[in-house]
């Protein structure tokens, strides 16, 4: 059933914008949800009165570098925490992402452009690291400026998991309106921003977040791993501070997360999305987590491409 949520979500937002005219040097995320288990039919032993909460707390961290007219220089860190209890007997587990992206972006021609980038990252519950838990993946997008209101983008992220190889298509479509008061700027299925200015320092809108990862779990001697599978869809209302550099954004929202325990010995091969290429064979050591309401909060730091144009 989540796969379908997933797929939904995603084909939802197919005319759904991205490609940017500002960069977000600096984005803090904080999420608080609590979480309870699927019992499905054949799983008579699972406690549908389980609940944890869940304490998710993301750091993203840009810096670009013009290097000439037509090559950009594009470094940065994301860093992610989540707090959960992975099931009804297991004790509170902190599970990190850590990640450099590091690549370019250079202007093929006038109307393409293409954004290159190598991510290699860490990620498991940090007890003691081991090569389990590195990971490095790759993503490349090309974009296709249509007209000053349009932009359409496609390409393709991969990355190494505990479970196999990731490979995720991309998709996109950036738009602003004549009045500047409706924006939409999103990469599907990885995420997306849609707001409307009420004011020149208030607007409201939607977001969406996604995410398919992997987690070494240390704890237990490189013996598990998790295997995360993440759809936030929210509501927003942003308050635009310092010339709207600094934005601030209160959300509610709608997270159907799901955390599955697996052996390290156990891959599934290549995934696309969150569907795997050959059968699912693994023996999954955890119940499905539910769906839940989930509250948030963004403090972003922006810069504004057009003021220096």
């Amino acid at each position: 059933m989540k796969k379908i949520i997933f797929l939904l979500t995603c084909f939802a937002y197919l005319q759904i914008g991205y490609s940017q005219d500002y960069v977000d040097i600096v984005k803090f995320t904080v999420n608080n949800t609590s979480l309870g288990n699927i019992q499905e039919a054949n799983q008579k032993n699972v406690n549908k009165n389980f609940e944890t909460s869940v304490n998710n707390v993301n750091f993203e961290l840009y810096y670009p570098n013009k290097l000439s007219e037509k090559l950009v220089l594009l470094t940065g860190l994301t860093a992610e925490n989540t707090r959960l209890n992975l099931s009804e007997k297991a004790d509170r587990t902190s599970i990190t992402m850590t990640r450099l992206n590091i690549g370019v972006k250079y202007q093929h021609s006038e109307k393409w452009s293409g954004t290159y980038l190598l991510l290699p990252k860490i990620a498991s519950d940090f007890n003691s690291i081991g090569s389990n838990d590195f990971q490095i993946g790759a993503i490349a997008v090309l974009d296709y400026q249509y007209n000053d209101a349009y932009k359409v983008k496609f390409g393709l992220y991969s990355s190494t998991e505990n479970y196999g190889t990731s490979l995720t298509p991309i998709i996109g479509l950036w738009h602003r309106s004549k009045n500047n008061k409706f924006y939409i700027n999103a990469t599907l299925p990885i995420r997306m921003d849609a707001n409307y200015s009420l004011t020149k320092n208030l607007s409201i809108g939607s977001d969406l977040m996604t995410s398919i990862k992997s987690y070494n779990l240390s704890e237990f001697k490189s013996n598990f791993y998790v295997q995360e599978e993440s759809i936030r869809f929210a509501l927003y209302t942003a308050l635009g501070l310092m010339d709207n550099s600094l934005i601030l954004r209160g959300k509610v929202g709608l997270d159907t997360t799901d955390y599955g325990i697996y052996n390290a010995n156990e891959k599934v091969g290549v995934q696309v999305l969150t569907f795997p290429l050959s059968d699912d064979k693994r023996n999954r050591g955890n119940a499905e987590f539910d769906s839940s309401l989930y509250v948030g909060f963004d403090a972003i730091y922006r810069f504004d491409l057009t003021k220096n144009k």
